[in-house]
Order: C-alpha cells, then structure tokens, then sequence
C-alpha cells in the first residue's frame, strides 16, 4: 500500500510510460502515412467519440468492482484485528488457575502463528495475478511470502516443533491452527481453567477468524471475472486503434504544424484510458503484494504486538515500516 499523501506525475507516468510510448510511435506512423498520402484514410472523429464513451463507462464499472474487491479485503482483515484483540483479552482475563501465564502465552503465540501462515498463504502467487518480480514493481520492498522456508522460521517461534511438523502434512495450515487451537481450548475447559460460558466466547472468536479466513480466501481464489477483465482490455485496445486517425481528421484543416501535433495528443488520450484500464487491473488482486495492496504484513505485525504485550512478553518486534513509499 503506498502511503504517501499523492503518488507524483512522474511516478504515475514511469508506471504507465508503455502505453504513451508505443502509442506515439503509432501515432507518428498512421500521420506520416495519412501524410504521404494527402489526407486520405482519416475518419471522422464523432463515431470514435462515441465508442470512447462507451469504454470509459465500461472501464468505470470494471474500476468499482476492482475497488470493492480491495475494500472488501480491508474491511476483512479489520475484522481480523478486532477479533484477534478480542480473543487475546478473554485469553488474559479468563483463564485462571495452576500454570496460567504459560498457556496463556501457548495460546496467544499459536494465535501469531495463524496470522503467520494466513498471510503467507494469501501472497502465494496465482496465474491471473501480476508477477511480482515484473517491470511494474521495481519499487516495491521484497515481498518473498509463501508457504516455504521464510514461513517455517516464523511459525518455529511461536508454536512447538511436534505441532510445526504435523502441520508440514497438511493442505491448509491456517485452518488446521484454527481447529488445534479449538481442541486446545476445549481441552482447558475440561481442566476447568474457564467455565462454559467463557468457552462460548472462545468458541464464537474462533468462529469470526474462521469466517473471516474463507472471506479472505473467497477474494484470494476467485478471481475478477476474466470476461470482464479481458473485455475492458480489448475494448480499450480497439478505441485506441482508432484515436490517431479521428485526430488526424480534426487536425488536417488547420495549420500543417498542428497536424503534427496531433500524433501527441493521440498518445496522450491512450496513455489516459490505458492508465484507468490499468488502475482497475492492479486493483483487482489485493492480496499479491503490489502498490495498492491491502499491507496485511503490517497489519499482521500490529496484531502480534497488541496480543503479544498483553501477556507481558518482552522480544516483540516494532511495527513494519514504510520502505520507498510503500508498506507491505
């Protein structure tokens, strides 16, 4: 997420330079043809016109969805926190007896260590995402988060080596942390540490993280339907074809220096429509890791440190921060 007040002309440009440029080159050729052959093969612009308003209303729907995708996600993991906090404060204030503090810290840490591999689970890579080592996010801190090594390393901090290794076996390790620490708490409650009235509470908590979970995953596994999103693209495309021929015709009649300013403002009216086309598609997966992304990484640490200091631990790390504009 980037999190400076604007982003700059210059960096919206460098990340949408592509279409500008190849525009203009197109531009300059379809002129210097119509050139060479005095006037002839322009179109008149009104009906271009037309079919421009009709991309710019699909390319507007096609941006809603996309941003209700990613407010969605926000509002997902604003739930997380929430629930998160909940569940660490019945932890601090229910449970009571003999060894306490240390399954209070057991449970708080597999509660860090769910939030661990739910997030890296959500930045595994899928094919209708964006890659993202690609040219677009050369500014972009390293996010290297996938069930793998660097999960493995976190999750060891904060759950025993016998859990560690039984979750290795399964599919969905964050659904298989929720369900452990389900029987955990129903375990305590047969030892008497809370009553049942408590255990409801747990209980409804751990419902929430679930349902927030599969919302999170409905969002992650289900992409922006690709008919609309191919549709968006091609629509574009075929606008933009058109666009120096129409401006051509507005342009032969007058002066011949304002001819050949017309292959600029040819590129300038696709850069514009390719840059919303663009803005809907990198909005469309907030879970990858790219500009505009839902930054669950900080989100994640924010919980750690708020459930973490409630049972007095002393190693917490600081908040993430903000590298290069943006948060992960």
């Amino acid at each position: 997420m980037y999190v400076k007040r604007n982003y700059s002309f210059f960096m919206t440009f460098n990340w949408s330079k592509k279409p500008f440029l190849l525009g203009l080159l197109y531009a300059l050729v379809i002129h210097a043809l119509i050139y060479v052959v005095h006037g002839h093969f322009t179109l008149p612009w009104q009906p271009i016109s037309v079919i421009g308003i009709a991309v710019a209303f699909y390319l507007g729907f096609k941006n809603n969805s996309s941003y209700d995708r990613t407010w969605e996600a926000r509002k997902i993991w604003g739930g997380i926190v929430n629930t998160s906090r909940s569940f660490g404060a019945g932890v601090v204030s229910f449970i009571q007896g003999e060894d306490a503090p240390a399954i209070r810290r057991e449970l708080i840490h597999r509660h860090v260590a769910w939030l661990t591999v739910l997030r890296h689970q959500l930045r595994m890579p899928r094919t209708w995402e964006h890659p993202i080592d690609g040219e677009h996010s050369k500014n972009l801190p390293n996010i290297s988060e996938a069930p793998g090594p660097t999960c493995t390393l976190e999750m060891e901090k904060f759950i025993r080596s016998e859990e560690m290794n039984a979750l290795r076996k399964q599919s969905n390790m964050a659904t298989q942390l929720l369900a452990t620490q389900s029987k955990r708490l129903q375990e305590l409650r047969d030892k008497g540490y809370f009553e049942d009235f408590r255990h409801m509470e747990f209980h409804h908590n751990i419902t929430e993280l679930y349902n927030e979970q599969g919302r999170a995953e409905r969002i992650k596994n289900f992409p922006f339907p690709r008919q609309y999103a191919s549709t968006a693209l091609w629509l574009t495309m075929v606008f933009c074809a058109f666009v120096p021929f129409g401006m051509a015709d507005v342009f032969m009649d007058g002066d011949s220096w304002m001819f050949w300013l017309s292959p600029l403002f040819s590129a300038l009216i696709i850069w514009i429509f390719f840059l919303m086309e663009m803005i809907g598609d990198y909005s469309e997966n907030p879970f990858e890791g790219t500009f505009n992304d839902v930054p669950i990484t900080s989100i994640s640490r924010g919980i750690e440190i708020d459930i973490r200091e409630m049972i007095g631990d002393t190693d917490i790390p600081g908040p993430i921060t903000a590298e290069n504009g943006f948060l992960m």
